[in-house]
């Protein structure tokens, strides 16, 4: 009876959400494009499961995911866990049970981020096959990984946010002019499809349970900023796999040149040889 009661309050809150999109989508098209809605069983019978899917989803953050992240955080970080007697002032190094448990799991969210699975199809298909899609969710989760990681160490040492997402951007705008064309908006849109429905409950519960166990943090003003590195991080690391393979790309380039005049060289020692003996 009470999953029934929170299905039906979640229900009518998300149709509250989803209410403004549905009416500017037939406006736009009934108003201004004067056309009839396409498809309208269709459209109609997505949007209903489109609610459904967000109720039942957001029921299992509240009942689930959130729970999973803060009741990690806390185990990770007990006396027992970290290997020292309370009372304890703990060193930043004690908690790398944490460090690896945060890069695993943001690892795995990212790998199963729907919008960055789409994103990385699309990109595939308009490309040719020239990027391939889970090359890109690699390094996408690779650069997810490695910025929550940090982020978690933030967060043990009491560090200032605003030094490490400036020192993020820094090297992404180097990135930048030392990138292709062709690569950096998909790098740009992979670090924002990175932080989606299913990173981010993760994220969030893992910031503030971490915050809320770690002495002398406060989860208001520690807890919160882990999405904001997983959003940045998978940036640098998509342009940096793009350069790397750009990199490698021209060494193979220039090793298949360096072989040409040794090939050649036999000929041209033939040819001259030729016109010597020739009267």
């Amino acid at each position: 009876m009470g999953f029934a009661v929170d299905f039906a309050q979640t229900l009518w809150s998300t149709t509250l959400d989803v209410a403004p999109i549905v009416v500017i989508l037939v406006l736009f098209q009934v108003a201004v494009l004067r056309r009839s809605v396409p498809n309208l069983r269709r459209i109609v019978g997505g949007f209903v499961c489109v609610l459904l899917g967000l109720a039942l989803f957001l029921i299992g953050l509240q009942d689930a995911l959130f729970p999973i992240g803060e009741t990690m955080a806390r185990q990770l970080t007990a006396p027992e866990a970290i290997g020292v007697t309370e009372p304890f002032e703990p060193a930043w190094t004690d908690y790398w049970l944490v460090y690896a448990f945060a890069a695993a799991i943001a690892f795995a969210t990212t790998i199963a981020e729907p919008s960055l699975i789409a994103v990385a199809l699309k990109a595939e298909e308009v490309s040719g096959n020239a990027i391939n899609a889970w090359g890109l969710r690699l390094a996408v989760a690779v650069g997810a990984a490695t910025g929550v990681s940090l982020g978690c160490f933030r967060i043990v040492t009491g560090t200032p946010l605003p030094w490490y997402i400036v020192a993020v951007y820094v090297v992404v705008i180097v990135q930048t002019f030392r990138s292709g064309r062709t690569i950096v908006p998909l790098a740009y849109d992979s670090g924002g499809v990175t932080t989606s429905t299913v990173t981010v409950p993760v994220l969030a519960a893992l910031g503030l349970g971490l915050a809320a166990s770690v002495p002398g943090r406060n989860p208001l003003i520690d807890g919160f900023g882990m999405i904001a590195f997983a959003a940045a991080f998978p940036i640098m690391s998509v342009l940096g796999y793009a350069m790397a393979v750009a990199w490698l790309g021209q060494r193979r380039r220039r090793g298949d040149r360096g072989t040409e005049p040794a090939d050649a060289a036999p000929e041209t020692t033939q040819l001259s040889q030729r016109r010597n003996v020739e009267p």
